[in-house]
């Protein structure tokens, strides 16, 4: 029996916060069934971390039906002493989200928003509207929410815990690796004493300060930035406005950035970009914070301080998303800055777009050459998020004086030329990232589908997603417009062979030919699919086109089998 259960320790600083905090679920420790029997269990699936990230991909794999075991050292959500964490979920995040049946919780605590303004001193300097941009206003999810993390993570437990399939195991720390050629053995230390277990796959979701880093031999590439910032949660008896506002040179934070963001619960985000050499201890106390809030609202705004912690960011990415039987992802394979929303959501999409391809094989519909493909896919989105955030994070502090010129230039520019506000980088928002290494994607595929709205047969309204989740978990054939008997026929008989689902979409005056139809009066549904006129789209799970082309042929079929790691230069 262990006599004590080490407390999650603090990371990144978050030791010196303070405010009145926010009440988080705790979750009940059970003992594992492997400590009263001493046998070393065996799960094809084990997930380590318990963060959003880990909380995706075991809520995906219980709506595949998929099991699996998550283990996490504490026994909430959130992270010790940063309950609050990300906030900005994008439209892609929230189509994932949709899909796994908890997004109209989200829509319903958290905050829309699509206005977003930038400051330099006193001047506004540019201004967007997200929802009049082509690349966000025709899905059904809204360009972003902002919500607390913990409130994501905690309505993922609940849909765990509905769905069933996934052991959640609270308190339960993993100490130790070991790979082997058949499977992975982890040692974990409980409340109760500790056990073993052996897993054909592993998924790292611990976070930034990852173990499995070192016990895989990982190497990263990392930048040390010595930007630091002081986050302040607040709420006002008088609110500020329902919109992002940035102040690239804010007079009332020593001309350093500011962000503001309203979130749920009535609580604003400020974020102030403090001096590289800040105490954090010093910026994170409340008469501290209070003073500075005191100089943006005025000394008469009264203001309840909710949570207040300091932040460094940097920047590193692992060289390889899979070592063997670990999979990285989220914080554990890439740490980014913050700036454009670039964190947590890739690692919600690194959730999705593996779960997917695990269910896939463990339901022998793939081939595990399948697996590859998510660090070809994935390791792309995350070195673009690495140099997108980087340039943001160079444009905000100018780490040479020919760069703080160029950001001088192009704010002087920007206050009368409409033209130069595409130079002011205060974070280029988060979208899907595209797949171009991709080996399961043709080279017609790779980019992302929106979740757009068509019609069924009988016309009611339907979405992208409701496709997906009847295909449950298989490849989706969309044919567009009119189609010869001959081959819809050839469709048939691929869907009899192969995880396979086709449905034909309609204008509103074509007659249909297949069984299975849909209407697109719009043409939304074809557009949302990368395709324009008689054309078809191979559709993935995770909402990404594998293929396209326009007849029906062995192309087709040579982009299933791609799509399911199917080595095809062995079949010809």
């Amino acid at each position: 029996m262990a006599e004590r259960y080490a407390e999650t320790a603090f990371t990144n600083g978050y030791e010196f916060t303070s405010g009145s905090g926010y009440a988080l679920p705790e979750y009940p420790f059970n003992p594992p069934p492997e400590i009263a029997s001493g046998a070393t269990s065996h799960h094809p699936i084990v997930i380590v971390g318990g963060g959003i990230t880990g909380l995706t991909i075991a809520c995906a794999l219980a709506q595949y039906g998929v099991n699996a075991v998550l283990l996490d050292e504490d026994n909430t959500v959130g992270v010790k002493g940063a309950s609050s964490r990300g906030i900005c979920y994008t439209q892609k995040s929230l189509e994932i989200f949709q899909r796994l049946g908890i997004y109209d919780r989200i829509a319903g605590k958290g905050i829309q928003w699509s206005v977003g303004r930038t400051f330099a001193g006193q001047d506004e300097v540019y201004s967007f509207d997200l929802k009049q941009q082509s690349a966000y206003n025709l899905s059904a999810q809204p360009p972003f929410i902002n919500i607390q993390q913990f409130y994501i993570e905690g309505y993922l437990v609940e849909r765990i815990y509905e769905l069933g399939g996934v052991d959640l195991r609270w308190s339960n720390r993993v100490t130790a690796f070991q790979e082997d050629g058949e499977g992975a053995t982890l040692t974990v230390t409980t409340p109760a004493g500790d056990y073993r277990l052996r897993a054909d796959y592993v998924i790292d979701a611990t976070g930034s300060h990852s173990p499995f880093r070192h016990w895989t031999g990982a190497s990263v590439t990392a930048k040390k930035g010595d930007d630091r910032w002081c986050i302040a949660d607040v709420r006002f008896k008088v609110k500020p406005p329902v919109e992002r506002h940035t102040w690239i040179e804010a007079p009332f934070n020593e001309n350093r950035a500011v962000w503001q963001h309203l979130m749920g619960d009535n609580v604003w985000r400020i974020d102030y970009q403090m001096s590289p050499d800040c105490d954090p201890a010093h910026v994170s106390r409340e008469e501290v914070v209070r003073e500075r809030l005191a100089k943006q609202f005025g000394a008469d705004a009264e203001v309840e301080i909710v949570w207040v912690g300091p932040y460094a960011y940097r920047s590193e990415c692992v060289d390889r998303m899979r070592h063997g039987r670990v999979f990285f992802m989220g914080d554990s394979a890439k740490v980014v800055s913050p700036f454009g929303a670039r964190g947590g959501n890739t690692g919600i999409a690194d959730a999705d777009n593996l779960a997917w391809k695990l269910a896939a094989i463990m339901k022998g519909r793939a081939s595990p050459q399948l697996l590859d493909s998510y660090h070809e896919e994935r390791h792309e989105a995350a070195q673009q998020n690495v140099q997108v955030t980087n340039r943001t994070a160079r444009f905000l502090r100018p780490a040479t004086p020919v760069e703080k010129l160029f950001r001088d230039a192009a704010l002087s520019l920007a206050r009368q030329h409409p033209f130069a506000r595409q130079f002011v980088n205060t974070g280029r928002m988060a979208i899907a990232n595209p797949y171009s290494r991709s080996s399961a994607c043709d080279r017609t595929g790779g980019q992302s589908v929106q979740n757009v709205s068509f019609e069924w047969a009988d016309g009611s309204p339907g979405q992208v997603n409701d496709l997906l989740r009847w295909a449950d978990g298989r490849l989706l054939v969309l044919v567009f417009g009119d189609a010869a008997p001959g081959s819809l026929e050839r469709l048939r008989s691929l869907c009899e062979t192969a995880p396979l689902r086709c449905v034909q979409a309609l204008g509103p005056d074509d007659q249909p030919g297949a069984i299975e139809y849909v209407r697109d009066p719009k043409g939304h549904l074809q557009g949302a699919c990368h395709v324009f006129g008689h054309a078809w789209a191979l559709v993935r799970p995770d909402a990404y086109v594998a293929a396209t082309g326009e007849s029906v042929d062995a192309t087709l079929v040579h982009a299933v089998g791609q799509a399911l790691g199917a080595d095809l230069e062995e079949a010809e």
